[in-house]
């Protein structure tokens, strides 16, 4: 299959599924995964060698593609994995958490301080964000990750393409507000109670994208004299 047909027929079944991995876990069902809708009942293997399935690499490179399409939104959210959305799914998550806004006030400084320069300049390479929040090396790895953890996980950040500004390329790292200005200014519009109807509309009690936006949520501390914040 062609590049262009697959990457229309990943669009639309991310706009049909809500959410889907780049790849399945361990094979399994679920979460539904790009992986799973293209390649129906074959089992994916890690083999990156000339003897493995050269559909594994070719879909790293779909990701890609698909993370600067602006026509879905690709962040590292379900446990940490490589997950798009379809933007009406993204906009529904954003507005149940209450909206990314107001959760900067529970930030750390180590997060407010990566998403001040991503406001400002986006999107950056992992690298240059490692800089800017003077996190460079493998002494300030753990420290970048928990001050990335909060941004990916409440939708404060989403990935855009990729930098090679190293022997590997670099994931791209955006603000949200700055890269999807639109649908954050919707999701501050959106009823948080009515975005969960939505989110429960569109996927079973059991999915599992639903049942990790919950366990999410039940983190957020409501304070009734300010606003919510973030634990």
């Amino acid at each position: 299959m062609k590049r262009a047909d697959l990457k229309t027929k990943a669009i639309a079944a991310i706009n049909k599924q809500g959410a889907l991995l780049v790849y399945p876990l361990a094979n399994k069902k679920e979460p539904l995964s790009i992986w799973s809708e293209l390649y129906p009942r074959t089992k994916m293997r890690w083999e990156w060698d000339e003897t493995g399935d050269d559909r594994v690499a070719s879909l790293w490179h779909l990701r890609e593609q698909l993370s600067r399409s602006n026509e879905v939104v690709y962040v590292k959210w379900y446990q940490g994995r490589a997950t798009f959305f379809s933007k009406k799914a993204f906009v529904y998550l954003m507005a149940y958490f209450r909206s990314a806004r107001l959760a900067e006030r529970g930030l750390s400084f180590a997060s407010q301080n990566i998403l001040e320069f991503l406001t400002n300049d986006s999107p950056m390479s992992t690298k240059q964000v490692k800089a800017a929040a003077e996190l460079e090396g493998r002494m300030n790895e753990t420290a970048y990750n928990r001050a990335m953890k909060p941004l990916w996980n409440y939708l404060i950040t989403v990935g855009y393409g990729e930098f090679q500004d190293s022997s590997f390329p670099s994931l791209g790292i955006g603000a949200t507000q700055t890269l999807f200005e639109d649908l954050w200014t919707e999701a501050q519009r959106t009823d948080a109670g009515v975005a969960l109807q939505a989110l429960e509309k569109m996927w079973t009690p059991t999915n599992p994208f639903l049942k990790f936006a919950k366990k999410l949520h039940s983190h957020i501390v409501l304070d009734k004299e300010s606003a919510d914040t973030y634990t």
